[in-house]
């Protein structure tokens, strides 16, 4: 008897154990991938800014002169998103195109949508958690929230105008005008989707911004856009 009672507690154990190292796995995979995204979206980041040039000097001084961005290979980085609400060293590199592989490496691009500087949609997508999470905070974005897009040709700022939550077969969010597809199209917009909620994928978190500047990069980002809310998220 003493015999099978140290078994059935050790068969009870088992599951206990099992789900404690899964979720050991599970917290150091977060943990892990967010750890090497970041290293290698900070790197990707700052190659952009290097290949950019300075700013404030004449494009023949920067590069020689760069028209608006019409096409990009898949799973190039060509922009640099940062947005003040995020803090003052939140930097984020945008690649072309939106699948795995290629938002594990910062936020990717809807391949379709305009470019920064286009009239029409500006449509990015980007992880709430893994992989450098660079949309955790999206829900935490205000109204009137600078976002500010860099190219080699020029800043290109936008102001946060609302939130939606959709499921994600709702694809109208990216159209030319968001959410309304066939609209005669008056101002050039920025959408951002991550998962919702944290941690699961059911929905999306949509938020849309409306283009307030585009500033070419050899007159330099004016500090006005880059000073960090009061309440900052990081």
């Amino acid at each position: 008897m003493r015999g099978l009672r140290r078994g059935v507690r050790v068969f009870r154990e088992v599951p206990i154990t099992l789900g404690l190292l899964l979720f050991l796995f599970v917290a150091w995979h977060l943990w892990w991938t967010d750890v090497t995204a970041n290293r290698a979206q900070s790197g990707t980041t700052q190659a952009l800014e290097k290949g950019f040039g300075p700013a404030g000097l004449p494009a023949r001084r920067a590069g020689g002169p760069v028209a608006t961005l019409t096409k990009v290979p898949s799973g190039q980085a060509f922009a640099v998103v940062r947005i003040p609400r995020f803090g003052a060293d939140y930097a984020r590199p945008v690649l072309e195109a939106t699948d795995r592989d290629t938002l594990i490496k910062g936020m990717g691009h809807y391949s379709g949508t305009a470019f920064p500087g286009q009239s029409g949609n500006f449509a990015l997508a980007g992880h709430r958690t893994t992989y450098g999470r660079p949309l955790h905070d999206i829900d935490l974005l205000q109204k009137g929230d600078i976002i500010v897009v860099e190219t080699k040709a020029s800043y290109i700022v936008y102001a946060v105008e609302r939130h939606v939550i959709v499921t994600p077969d709702k694809v109208e969010v990216i159209v030319p005008v968001p959410q309304r597809p066939g609209a005669k199209l008056v101002q050039a917009w920025l959408t951002m989707t991550a998962c919702h909620p944290k941690f699961r994928a059911q929905c999306r978190h949509i938020v849309f911004a409306r283009r307030v500047k585009n500033i070419p990069r050899a007159s330099g980002l004016p500090s006005s856009f880059m000073v960090v809310p009061t309440r900052a998220v990081r």
